[in-house]
């Protein structure tokens, strides 16, 4: 049975910043869903000919966007959120790491995995890449969860062996035999996931390259060039290599299926490898501004070719929303040195299609490409709040979507679905 959901319709299905057109925009607009895929998009009347016995949903009330792609977030982080007043090397000892081991309880892992699970749909969030725990028991938990809730998660064990609390470090044979049963179980939405150089010895990322050889086609992430304390560790731990991306790209892990988070801080030859490599940053605003890492060059990476997509970093940062990680990015680089005026479109590509190319599913979701999962929101601002009022007195497509970005909340966010779906 063909669905219409008739709304106004918001999507990104070209790359905003390399197409001034980048916006397919439908204010009386129709998206038509069978077996929870995308069959038709356009303006209402047409959509409805095409689709004369459709069930229509009336969604006038509101608007309809893509679901939001997050790439980059901590499942273990939920209660730590708002630890204000560190950088990252203390609030990883006092705050994170604490938490972390609290994994290894399972029924302590299952709670934390129904919060974390809920926030993500609460936010709109349909896609995420997330760091799972230490613990193989925990990540099977928060893969459980999503699938009960219907979020699309890819993730994978968090693999460390120094430099952190001893009962999250790994023993090599054992890390070994955990990830193999987790990529028999999840398949392709497992993901390799080494904390970061400073918590990995060579042992841990030769063990990620044997697991890539062994399983071609896995995704791989971790953290770069956060923080300048960090940097300087890590260059001291591996003095052999010339920058940061130098020590994963000596264990063969950098390649189109890899985000790296952060990268504040990058040399001019890592930007230019990172393109070559095809891979993608997980630009996090809020995270790098509440630890203070620093402002995230954008500019350079535009001008180098480097892809970069949003994360919230739940809990370095402030936040499950995508809609909020895109305002502060906004506001972010205005104020850089080498300053940006991003647009609203360019702001729902980051927290959308941007994350689908990052994850290599833009085939399949990101936008509203036929054929593509209907993965979406449905917005309807809630009467007498602030985004109501705003959008009272909006015109045109590019003001109603920038009173959106800077205003919705989850109370507005009436409904989240994934291949149609609504979730749970």
């Amino acid at each position: 049975m063909t669905e219409i959901f008739r709304s106004t319709i918001f999507h990104t299905p070209r790359n905003a910043f390399q197409e001034s057109k980048a916006l397919e925009y439908f204010e009386d607009g129709a998206l038509a869903i069978e077996n929870g895929r995308i069959v038709s998009i356009g303006d209402y009347s047409a959509v409805a000919q095409a689709h004369p016995d459709a069930n229509v949903q009336d969604r006038r009330a509101g608007f309809i966007l893509p679901g939001l792609i997050d790439t980059h977030i901590h499942f273990p982080q939920v209660r730590i959120i708002g630890g204000l007043g560190y950088s990252l090397l203390n609030w990883l000892e006092k705050l994170t790491l604490p938490e972390e081991a609290k994994l290894a309880d399972e029924k302590y892992a299952a709670v934390i995995a129904k919060e974390f699970i809920a926030q993500l749909a609460g936010h709109g969030t349909t896609t995420a890449l997330v760091f799972g725990a230490h613990f193989e028991r925990a990540t099977e938990l928060l893969f459980e969860e999503a699938d009960q809730v219907g979020v699309r998660v890819f993730s994978g064990l968090v693999l460390s062996d120094r430099n952190l609390r001893p009962e999250l470090h790994q023993n090599i044979p054992e890390a070994y035999e955990a990830s193999k049963r987790l990529i028999a179980r999840f398949g392709d939405r497992y993901v390799l996931t080494p904390r970061f150089a400073l918590s990995t010895t060579d042992a841990i990322l030769d063990l990620c390259r044997a697991l890539a050889a062994e399983h071609p086609g896995l995704r791989f992430t971790t953290h770069i060039n956060e923080n300048p304390r960090e940097i300087e560790e890590v260059m001291r731990l591996f003095p052999r290599e010339a920058d940061y991306l130098a020590v994963y790209e000596k264990f063969e892990l950098i390649g189109r299926k890899s985000v790296l988070a952060h990268n504040v801080h990058p040399t001019q030859e890592e930007l230019e490898r990172l393109a070559c490599w095809k891979a993608t940053i997980a630009h996090c605003p809020s995270s790098n501004a509440a630890l203070g890492s620093g402002i995230f060059p954008m500019r350079r990476h535009l001008n180098a070719g480097v892809r970069f997509s949003l994360g919230t970093d739940v809990g370095g940062g402030t936040g499950f929303s995508l809609f909020k990680e895109a305002l502060v990015a906004y506001q972010f680089q205005r104020v850089a040195s080498n300053p940006i005026s991003l647009t609203p479109v360019q702001l729902l590509y980051l927290a959308t299609r941007a994350g689908a190319e990052a994850l290599a599913i833009d085939g399949e979701t990101g936008d509203f490409g036929i054929g593509k999962f209907a993965d979406f929101i449905y917005i309807e601002p809630l009467e007498g709040g602030t985004l109501a009022a705003v959008l009272r007195e909006s015109e045109g497509a590019e003001r109603t979507l920038a009173a959106i970005i800077t205003l919705v909340g989850p109370d507005d966010i009436d409904e989240v679905r994934v291949g149609g779906r609504i979730l749970q």
